[in-house]
């Protein structure tokens, strides 16, 4: 699977759209730190974080549908938890409506939202794009 950093903003918004994804809120400051798999002209999932000093909200992860189960998803999850620690990230968060078990599956668990750090409350994703019935989830990088 091959995998590389910053995507066209063109083909993230195109996969965050297919899959059902928030997608108003982003900038060329957030596009810099998603990652893309397949071809970087067509790819065939990409994945995105929003870093908050210790913190990270993993705000995206979309894969084609025709390209499920072929381990992007993970790929994709590995990369951008590979540039969260090099960032200093010691902790990962994430909001999903409909893929709480493939999350558990990659070491991450549910916590309630009232216990997402500060920089992570202040995101848009988290306060205003994802509904509030999301499962709120953590894993520690440290």
């Amino acid at each position: 699977m091959h995998l590389f950093p910053r995507p066209p903003e063109r083909q993230v918004r195109r996969l965050l759209a297919a899959a059902q994804l928030p997608a108003d809120d982003l900038t060329a400051g957030h596009l810099e730190n998603f990652f893309g798999c397949g071809t970087e002209q067509a790819p065939l999932g990409v994945a995105g974080l929003e870093i908050c000093g210790p913190d990270a909200l993993l705000r995206s992860l979309a894969v084609d549908e025709a390209a499920r189960g072929q381990g992007c998803g993970r790929a994709l999850v590995a990369a951008v938890e590979r540039h969260a620690r090099a960032q200093g990230v010691r902790h990962m968060y994430l909001l999903t409506i409909t893929a709480a078990r493939f999350f558990e599956a990659l070491g991450y668990r549910m916590v309630s939202r009232d216990r997402a750090p500060e920089g992570v409350r202040a995101t848009s994703e988290f306060s205003v794009l994802c509904p509030s019935t999301a499962a709120f989830m953590t894993k520690d990088l440290a």
